[in-house]
């Protein structure tokens, strides 16, 4: 007999699953699974892939939203179709064109659920691209009117400038300039490096 699972996922400990939990309660459901996992891929995400192995042909897993399964939609299209060739039935509360079962007149349904998907997928990526180009124009604007990024530069200080001198003209070492200014090897080559420059 096929059962109806319901999984729920919010993103940290700090968010409250109540929401997706209060949309099922017309529902028939046989097992609900909660996580507190990032929607970044499903790796990691263990009481999903507990579920999913508990899942045989027929059964039905139910989401709030799509975001619930995750918010890479190439992954999410990649793990739709994964649960679609174990015979499993998907139904998404928030998009009704988005249920398997109720999808079941062939091609057709088939077609349109893999198109919705597909046109998440689109806008999801160029979402990304978009708030990156944003963010490079953004960074590229600043920089041209002078904003500096980063750590602001130190000033050398002045008893580094005479110890390097010293070490210059070959009268001192490197350990002795780290050892009379107090810095690490890695400070004397950086201010070595910008004195040079």
């Amino acid at each position: 007999m096929s059962k109806i699972f319901a999984y729920i996922r919010v993103s940290s400990r700090e968010q409250n699953e109540n929401r997706q939990i209060d949309s099922l309660k017309d529902l028939k459901i046989d097992e609900i699974i909660i996580e507190k996992a990032s929607g970044k891929n499903f790796v990691g995400r263990e009481k999903y892939q507990q579920m999913k192995s508990q899942l045989r042909c027929g059964d039905l897993v139910i989401v709030k939203s799509i975001d619930r399964f995750g918010r890479n939609y190439t992954q999410i299209c990649k793990e739709w179709e994964s649960l679609i060739n174990m015979g499993i039935d998907i139904q998404v509360l928030d998009m009704p064109i988005l249920n398997t079962r109720d999808n079941q007149n062939g091609l057709t349904g088939q077609l349109i659920t893999d198109i919705v998907l597909k046109l998440l997928g689109y806008v999801a990526e160029r979402e990304r691209d978009n708030i990156k180009t944003r963010q490079a124009e953004g960074i590229a604007s600043a920089k041209s009117r002078g904003v500096k990024f980063g750590r602001p530069t130190s000033e050398i200080p002045k008893d580094f400038i005479r110890c390097y001198e010293l070490y210059k003209n070959g009268l001192i070492k490197v350990k002795d300039v780290m050892s009379m200014c107090n810095i690490a090897k890695s400070t004397f080559y950086k201010y070595a490096e910008s004195i040079k420059g």
